[in-house]
């Protein structure tokens, strides 16, 4: 049956969710690419036969011309299927530059392949040189925030960081409150929660009622990960 396996790595799209990226199927990639291979040598040999029989290619209704279409109207679609698959991808890839940054976690880089390696970091390039020309960071802040600041508690030892003008020590649950342009960073790579929370209890002080409903939140989001509440 033609265009089957090219069906399938639409099939392979359409099971997954928009944002979520599979390992490039380089197996069936290159056995729709062998089929349209294929196709183009009998379109060109049907073709061929056409003219040696003396006939018109443009007004000849024969067997020949039929098997010529079908092999014809098979190339469009398997590169059409192609195609899809391989834009669905980009999609995805380029959106990882804004929610994770310019470094990928390793479990994202193995699923692609070496032309979407290249071209996730000429997309970044890309986007670091406008940047750089307008002198704004727009993977910052995608939804304007209502506080400049944020409240974060770090999930590993990460070490002594420069924030600002100032050195900041980040060990595993420390709390600190950091400028978002600052905190982005260690976000995007899950290194540290945050929330606009009101402050922590001090060590020692009695708990208050109130005190829990700040504290449980952030416990929530050290368990499962970053969100931005109201």
């Amino acid at each position: 049956m033609f265009c089957k396996s090219a069906s399938q790595l639409l099939k392979e799209l359409a099971y997954n969710d928009n944002d979520q990226l599979t390992p490039f199927n380089n197996d069936i990639f290159e056995q729709v690419f062998r089929e349209c291979d294929e196709h183009h040598l009998h379109l060109q040999s049907l073709m061929r036969k056409i003219q040696d029989d003396g006939l018109d290619i443009q007004t000849t209704r024969n067997s020949d011309h039929f098997g010529a279409v079908i092999h014809h109207l098979s190339l469009i679609r398997n590169k059409r299927c192609l195609m899809a698959y391989m834009y669905n991808r980009a999609e995805i890839i380029r959106s990882l530059r804004w929610k994770i940054g310019t470094i990928l976690p390793e479990e994202i880089q193995s699923k692609l392949n070496y032309s979407e390696e290249e071209y996730f970091k000429n997309h970044c390039a890309a986007l670091e040189v406008y940047m750089s020309e307008i002198d704004l960071d727009l993977t910052v802040d995608m939804i304007p925030p209502k506080d400049p600041s944020i409240q974060v508690r770090v999930r590993c030892d990460i070490g002594d960081v420069l924030l600002g003008d100032q050195v900041a020590s980040l060990t595993n649950n420390s709390v600190h409150l950091m400028k978002r342009t600052d905190a982005e960073q260690f976000i995007s790579q899950k290194q540290v929660v945050g929330a606009l929370l009101a402050p922590l209890p001090l060590e020692g002080a009695k708990l208050q009622k109130s005190d829990l409903y700040s504290v449980m939140p952030l416990i929530y989001l050290c368990k499962f990960g970053f969100q931005q509440l109201p």
